[in-house]
């Protein structure tokens, strides 16, 4: 029988990979794990899971469709759980790197309900941050 425990990681389809990991790692402090620059795969440590950063050009890339823009991203949004903090500091270091942010609310995810805001990445893909509780 199948158990499903967690997320083990999404990947995420750029035409900007390079932008896409400055994203990643800059804002939301993940790390470059491994990178496969034969594939033009890029994969970033996000606590317990990855995030494949794929350029659409690369031989990964090309097996897939174009580019994801704003209007036609390649998924709805996934959720990155982060330690519990501050709403407002979250808020202002958010702006602070040019990124327009929603408001919190409460919402139901893998733990439960709990508060969580709504951002956009460099491709315009959105990623929820949910506050651990």
């Amino acid at each position: 029988m199948i158990s499903i425990k967690k997320i083990d990681h999404i990947v995420l389809r750029t035409a900007n990979p390079k932008q896409m990991i400055a994203f990643y790692c800059d804002t939301l402090n993940c790390e470059v794990e491994r990178e496969e620059e034969d594939l033009d795969l890029a994969q970033l440590r996000a606590g317990e899971c990855l995030i494949d950063i794929v350029a659409v050009d690369g031989e990964l890339g090309k097996q897939g469709c174009s580019a994801p823009t704003s209007e036609s991203n390649n998924l709805d949004h996934f959720c990155l759980q982060i330690q519990s903090c501050d709403e407002q500091e979250l808020i202002d270091y958010l702006k602070g790197k040019n990124i327009a942010v929603g408001k919190f609310e409460g919402r139901y995810g893998a733990e439960g309900q709990g508060r969580s805001i709504y951002i956009n990445d460099t491709d315009g893909n959105t990623v929820e941050l949910k506050l651990s509780e």
